[in-house]
């Protein structure tokens, strides 16, 4: 139901075909299938299939995401992060398995979207975040390494023991570069009518061609291939219906699922960050299942979100859904019609497209920031950022998500104390500030000596919360002690929550209904 509800939300495509958008979404999606075309090939490689697989998937990720996505602008394709995933698969089992794989991927990315668990990406901290996409710059540089070799080995610092080149085709190499660079630098200070990386690509090409330079091209990535190809055919992936083949898919489509989400809401995130918007997060998650299920079926590998593409896409002034579309076609006229121009583009340009890219993505205010923000919350930004260049996107968002929630706790327990002071009649009154939870419960219970206070205690917890079950079983043992000890104790200021799980709250509690606060306690009893 919720599936058909979200079918019939779909705006018609000619909504986002304004006149204002239509122009600048076109020229930037052109510049996007541009640079589509080598990470797709490099990423198949990776994975260790055919490189049409790549940009099958490529196309088709663009495209239907471009149409469905939950937001719009963002770029989806062929990802160096989930290709190091299915390279094991591929290796072991082969390409059908992949595809079966992608599949299953898809309808897990489908059923979080149908559950609307999307929108637990919000709780990912900044720290994490800033990690993020500082890591993946650094990846995207990395990535752009091997083009300066004539010999890489496998292995994602293959790059390290490379043979580079050297002499005139090096410096070729390094000039046209650095004038790509120069283009999209000085462009948009002319004018920002024409994408400048749209710009600098073609003016890169045409120089090359005109001075018949000995550089790189698309062709060299292919090894004698091409690009030219027909279109893909519908064809159910030829693996046996059976639980073995389950048992083989499954642990891969889980981590791949994981993996393309946290990428592409995280990719969601920094893309409401930079045009000040709000995407949604549990449409996205539909999105990339449905673009996943779709090329799986049709022969791709699969793909997500893509920091760097979506970058291009938002600088070149790309903001709606026809820029994600013209993207997926383009790249699909190329397969189809263009091959032979395409494969003449100097590798040079599109390097130099993703270095600006590396120096538009890497969050530059993270250093500034050096000295100025808690420490912890640097060790967390690089932590992520060096777990994402080491290892994958997964492990280091899970690692930045752990790193923050234990130094959050360490910082909440240790902010909990207590004023006291005696009355006339002797009784003693604490009047206590802070969050009694599991972090917190030890030094709660240290700051009050029972055997040392008067016959009459009272303990005020109007500035004061209890969080979880662990600070309700706190307070049961503290009631317990003084009970037992044959003093009173009287409790004031608890919520109804506390009042409802505290064994002694008719012997204890003191109620007063206009000043009580009114806050629920996370506890396993309530829930149920």
């Amino acid at each position: 139901m919720f599936f058909v509800k979200y079918i019939k939300k779909m705006h018609t495509l000619l909504r986002y075909l304004s006149p204002g958008t239509f122009r600048a979404d076109t020229l930037s999606g052109l510049t996007v299938a541009l640079a589509l075309v080598p990470e797709a090939i490099a990423f198949a490689f990776v994975a260790q299939v055919d490189p049409i697989v790549g940009l099958y998937a490529a196309f088709m990720v663009s495209l239907i995401t471009g149409v469905l996505s939950g937001r719009p602008g963002m770029i989806s394709g062929a990802t160096g992060a989930l290709a190091v995933v299915m390279v094991g698969l591929v290796v072991a089992h082969g390409v059908d398995y992949l595809f079966a794989t992608v599949v299953l991927m898809g309808i897990i990315q489908l059923l979080v979207g149908l559950f609307r668990f999307g929108k637990f990406s919000r709780i990912i901290p900044y720290p994490v975040m800033l990690g993020f996409v500082n890591g993946l710059a650094i990846v995207i540089l990395l990535s752009q390494l091997p083009h300066f070799q004539s010999f890489t080995p496998e292995g994602h610092f293959g790059w390290l023991y490379g043979t580079w080149i050297t002499g005139e085709k090096l410096w070729i190499m390094l000039g046209l570069v650095v004038m790509t660079m120069l283009v999209i630098w000085l462009l948009p200070k002319l004018t920002k009518a024409i994408p400048s990386s749209l710009v600098a690509i073609g003016a890169t090409s045409l120089l090359v061609y005109l001075l018949d330079l000995d550089t790189p091209t698309v062709r060299d990535m292919l090894g004698g291939g091409s690009l030219a190809a027909s279109l893909p055919q519908f064809q159910l992936p030829m693996v046996p219906l059976n639980l073995e083949t389950l048992s083989i898919i499954l642990p891969y489509a889980l981590v791949l699922a994981f993996i393309g989400l946290v990428e592409s809401l995280m990719t969601l995130t920094l893309i409401d960050e930079i045009t000040d918007t709000r995407g949604k997060s549990d449409r996205e998650c539909l999105a990339q299942g449905s673009a996943n299920v779709v090329t799986g079926m049709f022969g791709g590998m699969g793909g997500c979100a893509m920091v760097g593409q979506s970058m291009i896409n938002i600088s070149s002034g790309g903001r709606g859904r026809w820029s994600g579309i013209v993207a997926g076609l383009t790249l699909l006229s190329f397969i189809l019609f263009a091959a032979q121009w395409i494969e003449q583009i100097p590798l040079a340009a599109l390097v130099g497209v993703m270095f600006m890219v590396v120096i538009g993505t890497f969050a530059w205010a993270s250093i500034r920031l050096m000295g100025k923000i808690p420490h912890q919350d640097y060790a967390v930004i690089a932590t992520v950022s060096a777990a994402t260049v080491l290892y994958d996107l997964a492990v280091a968002v899970i690692v930045g998500i752990i790193m923050s929630s234990l130094f959050f706790v360490w910082r909440k327990s240790q902010k909990i104390y207590a004023t006291s002071w005696l009355d006339k009649d002797g009784g003693k009154h604490y009047t206590l500030s802070g969050y009694v939870f599991f972090g917190s419960v030890q030094n709660f219970s240290e700051l009050f000596v029972v055997s040392e206070d008067p016959d009459q205690v009272y303990i005020d917890f109007m500035e004061a919360r209890v969080l979880d079950h662990s600070g309700i079983e706190a307070l049961n043992r503290l009631t317990d002690k003084y009970l037992k000890a044959g003093k009173e104790l009287h409790l004031y200021h608890l919520s109804s929550d506390c009042r409802k799980l505290l064994k002694n709250a008719d012997k204890v509690v003191e109620v007063n209904i206009k000043e009580d606060p009114h806050y629920e306690v996370a506890d396993d009893k309530l829930d149920s």
